[in-house]
């Protein structure tokens, strides 16, 4: 019942505190919102809905970590090292167990910039072989935007390369939990991972689900890849517990209607319009009011629109 409780309770949160209009819901503190115990022993600090700002200090994903008895997992090393920083120090609020390993879900800055922080403390970072090669390319380019954005708040931050890589899938235990991470499949972009605690039923998803937030589709992703991953290797799992790469924990049936369902409604609003000749300026304006509600839709619907259009005419 207390697992239920908490789970209750955040879902329910969101439904309040999910607004990308909300600039900061912890002021005290770099971080955008303040760690909750999603389960017993996985906490996370939910990241704001909107893109990067200096308001949010670049925390628009979710920075979470597990406390295994023997040490600490983090998954995601935040923007910059203030943010890892502040992180840090809401783990040791917790606990005074060592953080043993950083994970980064993808080769993005808010889930890589923050390594150099864990990385001058001697903790292990793992990370995709392509997400990897994403920060190698395009570290510096990446650490620059937000540097703009951040200005002051980037100080200190430096790219550092993970240093343990992985291909399909990488095991690893501590103290008496055994975490399953996994690269199930092309998904919203190279080297999207997901964290599987088959003991708990607890994913902890990244960036394949979405469900506050419209999922973003890019130049390089392949939506019919991200539906097939998600049919053949994600929803099989049928986790209990998600915690997405952005907005608040929920459970597979509401990630499944938002970025499952909203790929293949989508797909299939541009294949009716390619079958009846239309071209790529008409592709932007294909009906999406389905999916008004999402955070980021006026940002993201028409560039997805767009990017699939490009994806399908040449299926």
């Amino acid at each position: 019942m207390i697992i239920r409780l908490s789970i209750l309770s955040v879902c329910v949160a969101s439904s309040l505190w999910a607004s990308e209009d909300i600039a900061d819901q912890y002021p005290q503190s770099e971080l955008y919102s303040k760690p909750v115990e999603v389960i017993p022993h996985v906490f996370s600090a939910i990241g704001a809905t909107a893109p990067p700002t200096y308001e949010n200090s670049g925390h628009n994903n979710n920075l979470s970590f597990v406390v295994t008895g023997d040490g600490v997992v983090v998954i995601n090393g935040g923007a910059s090292v203030r943010l890892a920083q502040a992180l840090h120090d809401e783990i040791r609020a917790v606990t005074d167990q060592p953080v043993k390993l950083v994970i980064n879900e993808n080769g993005q800055g808010h889930a890589m910039l923050g390594n150099s922080y864990w990385a001058a403390l001697g903790v292990d970072i793992l990370a995709h072989e392509e997400a990897i090669h994403e920060i190698q390319e395009n570290g510096d380019f990446i650490l620059q935007g937000m540097q703009r954005y951040n200005r002051d708040k980037a100080e200190g931050t430096t790219v550092a390369v993970p240093n343990i890589s992985f291909s399909d899938r990488y095991e690893y235990s501590l103290g008496d939990v055994t975490f399953e991470i996994l690269h199930l499949g092309p998904a919203h972009g190279p080297g999207d991972t997901q964290v599987w605690i088959p003991q708990w039923s607890m994913m902890i998803a990244g960036d394949i689900a979405f469900h506050e937030r419209m999922p973003p589709i890019f130049a390089d992703t392949c939506s019919s890849c991200w539906i097939e991953t998600w049919e053949t290797g994600f929803a099989p799992l049928n986790p209990t517990y998600i915690i997405p790469g952005h907005g608040h924990p929920t459970n597979l049936a509401q990630v499944t209607r938002y970025t499952h369902d909203y790929l293949v409604d989508l797909r299939e609003k541009i294949g009716a319009h390619i079958d009846a000749g239309g071209d790529l300026a008409g592709a932007y304006y294909v009906d999406q009011d389905r999916w008004r509600n999402l955070d980021t839709f006026e940002e993201l619907a028409t560039k997805n629109a767009g990017r699939v259009f490009e994806e399908m005419e040449w299926e």
